[in-house]
């Protein structure tokens, strides 16, 4: 055994050091907060994230976008703040790409401590993985399906109703605001409902979504990249399609108890009678005891035990996931995925990813013609959060 494997045993059993308290609510979460959450608050956010990988290339096949890879996946900058009355507001833009995106842009108010109603670009309902910030996503990049079936922040109405272990989410949305000056801005309705009691110690996530939307005959293309974000290759990929509605319906279901979580999501996609499915199986373990966060009905941040500005390890997580997407004609993927996170203190993550994509009536045609193939997909990644 590796002193690093017999160092990780003795945290998880024996529980070198104290145990790190929860950290009070105070004016520094991350970033300084200017003012009360009960009144005029102000706080910057931001993460950056720095990716590294390599994707096998199948033979026959010449793609620049294959082989050793490089990006600044994201650089989100932005604030946010409360003011009197129950309002609070959200801006946040992306400056990674060679555009500046604007991605969260809200303003919010409290109509009551069940209720909360939200106004401008923010996520839809469409998945549990999909509305867990890409800071806590368990690999560096979420299911296929996230992806494939467009799920993207778009401009809307939406409210939040949350009672016990129940919430309830539904919203009225049109496009991204990118897309808002092309001729057909789609509309749709996104709603969710999950049931999240604590049950025997730990925390059961049920949760169902359905969704639809008028495409207003835009064509469209449903694909998915090789996990690593940084390459423009696209094994699955439909052809360019004429498209007057969307119709989608998902399932979720999660555990965390203890150091241990289990999650697997389904989803079904129907595109002018065209039906696509996506859905993963997951399971995870921190060897230093932490519990995977989970708060507003999806991950959320893991404070860590034992961070490294106490002398502890800081807080290490395996995870194994099945990821399938059926695109019928546009190809079928198979995901073996494993990742390794190393969280040192609560706002800086290192994430390494391994996986094995098999593929069947691949968009791209190896050696022959070939369809059927599998790619291996290696990928590191840096990241720091306020």
């Amino acid at each position: 055994m590796t002193r690093l494997g017999f160092a990780l045993l003795l945290c998880a059993a024996a529980g070198a050091g104290p145990v790190r308290a929860e950290p009070p609510a105070g004016l520094f979460q991350g970033a300084p907060r200017i003012g009360s959450e009960e009144s005029w608050s102000l706080k910057p956010r931001g993460y950056l994230q720095w990716d590294i990988g390599h994707i096998s290339r199948p033979e026959g096949v010449s793609d620049d976008g294959l082989g050793t890879r490089a990006a600044l996946r994201r650089a989100r900058f932005g604030v946010e703040g409360t003011m009197p009355g129950g309002f609070g507001f959200v801006f946040e833009i992306d400056a990674a790409g060679d555009v500046i995106e604007i991605q969260d842009a809200t303003l919010s108010y409290r109509a009551s401590p069940r209720l909360k109603l939200t106004a401008g670009q923010h996520n839809g309902f469409q998945s549990l993985d999909e509305l867990t910030s890409g800071r806590f996503t368990s690999f560096v990049e979420r299911p296929a399906f996230t992806d494939a079936f467009g799920f993207e922040r778009r401009l809307g109405l939406s409210g939040t109703w949350s009672h016990g272990p129940v919430t309830a989410q539904l919203g009225l949305f049109q496009g991204n605001l990118l897309d808002l000056d092309e001729p057909g801005t789609p509309l749709g309705i996104d709603g969710r409902i999950v049931y999240a009691p604590e049950l025997g110690g730990g925390r059961l996530h049920l949760g169902a979504s359905a969704h639809w939307r008028d495409a207003a005959d835009r064509t469209v293309r449903y694909q998915q990249r090789p996990l690593i974000h940084a390459t423009e290759v696209r094994f699955l990929a439909t052809p360019s399609l004429p498209v007057a509605r969307e119709a989608s319906f998902g399932l979720e279901a999660a555990w965390i108890g203890g150091p241990l979580h289990l999650a697997g999501e389904a989803h079904w996609l129907d595109a002018d009678g065209r039906t696509y499915f996506g859905g993963y199986a997951e399971i995870g373990w921190f060897l230093t005891g932490e519990s995977r966060g989970y708060r507003d009905a999806r991950w959320d941040r893991t404070r860590v035990r034992r961070p490294i500005e106490q002398g502890g390890l800081g807080a290490v997580q395996l995870n194994l996931r099945y990821d399938r997407l059926d695109l019928g004609a546009g190809g079928v993927q198979d995901g073996v995925q494993a990742s390794l996170i190393w969280i040192p203190t609560d706002h800086v993550r290192f994430n390494i990813n391994l996986a094995r994509l098999s593929y069947d009536r691949a968009a791209i045609p190896a050696a022959g013609g070939d369809r059927s193939y599998g790619v291996t997909v290696a990928v590191a990644r840096a990241q720091i959060d306020f």
